[in-house]
Formats: structure tokens, C-alpha cells, sequence
């Protein structure tokens, strides 16, 4: 096993990134913008062709976010700093995100047997088409975004352990214990 810099490095941002969104922190999403744009670099090197693609949606995503966190400010009640308040998931969106997660699953996990060497495209479809959901509930401030991470960090741990690139596996794993953490404060926070 070679140590990859790519890995160590979107491995230590990762670990900003998970401390910026625990703390409901806007610095997330500029910390997420470097990461996944060495995601990008990293995932071609090995392989991984959806999560590659992904980085993409979440360079887009945390333009997106940060914007829809400050630049659409919800009114300052009692002193606040005016940032978009933590609220649920609206349960009229839950079977259209359903029906989506599981289209884009499908259409993804063809691609990558169709057009790629992929020799994990079930794995990597799946983690691509849940984690679209769970960056646009990021970028919502929904509390239920950290059910979506907790099933992409488990899977996620696996199939990269798989691939050979440790330390963000490794990431991984300790993201599903920030997960289960995050949701606590958060709910607190609402």
C-alpha cells in the first residue's frame, strides 16, 4: 500500500468539513469547495467514475449552500446572526426524493457498467445517487441530513477500504460517529 498525498490531504479537509458542519459553521462549504476539487483528481485516479462525478455536483452545491445559508437570510429573531434556520425535512418531499435516489441510482450504476471499468458500480451508483440528497438537505439545513450521511459514511467506509485509499476510509468512519453526534446538536440547536 503507497500513501497517496491526495488522500491525506482531502482527508484532513474532510475532517474540517465534518467540524465546520457539526458546528453548523459556514465555513463548510469553503472548505468543502478545495476538497472536492482534489476529490475530483483522487476518485479519477482510482477508479471510483461516480464519485468523481459527484465532486462536480458538490463544487456546485456548496456554491449553492453557502448562498442559500447567507445570501437568502432568514430575519434575525432575538439578536440572531440571521443564517437560514435548522428545520426539518418536509415530508411532502420524502417519496419524490425517494423516487429520485432511486432513478439516479439506476441510471448511474448503467453507466458505470456500461461505459466504465468499474469493478464497484453498485457500491459507488448508490453512495453518488444518496449523497445528492444529502448535500441539498445540507444545503437546506434540514436535521435529517445526517440519516442520508450516516448510511453514504458506512457504505462509503467499506468501498473505499476496498479501493485502497485508507486514510479517507478511515475518514469515513469516524463520519458516522460525527454523524450521530451532529444530529444530537443539531436537534438541540433547532
Amino acid at each position: 500500500m503507497s500513501v497517496n498525498w491526495l488522500d491525506v490531504v482531502t482527508t484532513l479537509l474532510g475532517l474540517a468539513y465534518i467540524f465546520f458542519e457539526y458546528k453548523a459553521s459556514i465555513w463548510v462549504w469553503f472548505v468543502g469547495f478545495l476538497m472536492q476539487s482534489l476529490g475530483i483528481v483522487l476518485y479519477y485516479q482510482k477508479g471510483l467514475y461516480a464519485d468523481c462525478c459527484m465532486e462536480f455536483y458538490y463544487l456546485a452545491m456548496t456554491i449553492y449552500g453557502w448562498w442559500n445559508w447567507i445570501g437568502k437570510k432568514a430575519p434575525s429573531l432575538g439578536g440572531g446572526d440571521g443564517e437560514r434556520p435548522i428545520r426539518h425535512f418536509p415530508r411532502r418531499l420524502v417519496l419524490p426524493w425517494m423516487l429520485l435516489i432511486l432513478t439516479v441510482w439506476a441510471i448511474i450504476y448503467w453507466l458505470l457498467v456500461s461505459y466504465t471499468n468499474s469493478n464497484v458500480p453498485l457500491a459507488d451508483s448508490f453512495t453518488t445517487a444518496l449523497s445528492i440528497v444529502g448535500i441539498w438537505a445540507l444545503a437546506h439545513k434540514y436535521l435529517e441530513q445526517w440519516f442520508v450521511w450516516i448510511v453514504v459514511d458506512i457504505v462509503t467506509c467499506v468501498l473505499y477500504f476496498y479501493k485502497d485509499i485508507p486514510f479517507k476510509a478511515s475518514l469515513y468512519a469516524l463520519y458516522v460517529v460525527i454523524a450521530v453526534m451532529g444530529y444530537r446538536k443539531w436537534r438541540r440547536m433547532m
